[in-house]
């Protein structure tokens, strides 16, 4: 990986924005949708999961190379349940409501995939403390992807935001946004404001993301040249600078 990717600036930027696990990556959709009835729940999802994030990261990329590979699997569950279970405990006694409200979606952060994607992609093959910056990045954007999501259903839907009135006397809550469909609404709203920006982002820097078939990768086309998935010019402009076989028998 480039060096520049691994400071901890960048490491938080790609948790927040570059591949916040919401909105770009699509993962941990249980307790997004399920615990953002309201932002207070959404903050407190978002910094349990945060904190276990850091503290798994850590423990896997110090334990690393004492993990045999074949028990790789089994090892971060174990880590990652042990987090699980002190941060509960912690809830349970220094902030009861909040984890009345959450209830069952506390343990399962045990099987989140963010948690365990980032063990497996980044903690298990770095050191620790671009593991503790990844594990941040990657909460800080789940964070926020949950508040943004709970604090419009929670004043859309009634008319609150933190258990505070913020909307006019007149005003009639949806109740339909602090339902099941009234999170898949938000959350695609945000999605697509998030694949907006990001095909935007492509095309200002000299080409269309969605031309010949790309899927708006940007600056990652060399990667999808590799697959086979990339038609656009970014995809040849990259298999002619890294000299593939196929442009070079193009060439003759």
């Amino acid at each position: 990986m480039n060096s520049r990717k691994d400071t901890p600036i960048e490491r938080i930027w790609n948790g927040i924005y570059v591949e916040n696990p919401v909105f770009c990556l699509i993962l941990g959709m249980c307790p997004t949708l399920a615990t953002t009835t309201s932002a207070t729940n959404a903050i407190g999802m978002g910094l349990s999961t945060t904190a276990i994030l850091v503290m798994s990261n850590l423990m896997i990329s110090l334990m690393k190379k004492i993990i045999p590979g074949r028990m790789r699997i089994p090892s971060y569950i174990v880590i990652i349940a042990s987090f699980v279970t002190i941060v509960e405990l912690l809830m349970e006694g220094f902030t009861p409501a909040v984890y009345a409200a959450l209830g069952i979606y506390i343990p399962l952060i045990v099987v989140n995939c963010i948690i365990m994607g980032r063990a497996e992609a980044y903690a298990g093959k770095h050191g620790p403390i671009e593991s503790v910056f990844d594990g941040l990045g990657m909460g800080i954007g789940f964070t926020l992807a949950l508040l943004l999501i709970g604090s419009v259903r929670e004043i859309v839907g009634a008319g609150t935001c933190f258990g505070i009135k913020v909307t006019p006397a007149a005003y009639v809550p949806v109740n339909l946004f602090i339902l099941a469909p009234g999170a898949f609404l938000v959350m695609a709203f945000f999605v697509a404001i998030m694949n907006k920006l990001k095909i935007g982002a492509a095309r200002r820097t000299g080409w269309d993301p969605t031309e010949g078939g790309c899927g708006g990768c940007g600056t990652e086309c060399m990667n999808c040249a590799k697959l086979g998935m990339c038609a656009g010019k970014g995809s040849e402009a990259n298999a002619e600078g890294n000299g593939t076989d196929e442009v070079k028998e193009k060439d003759v």
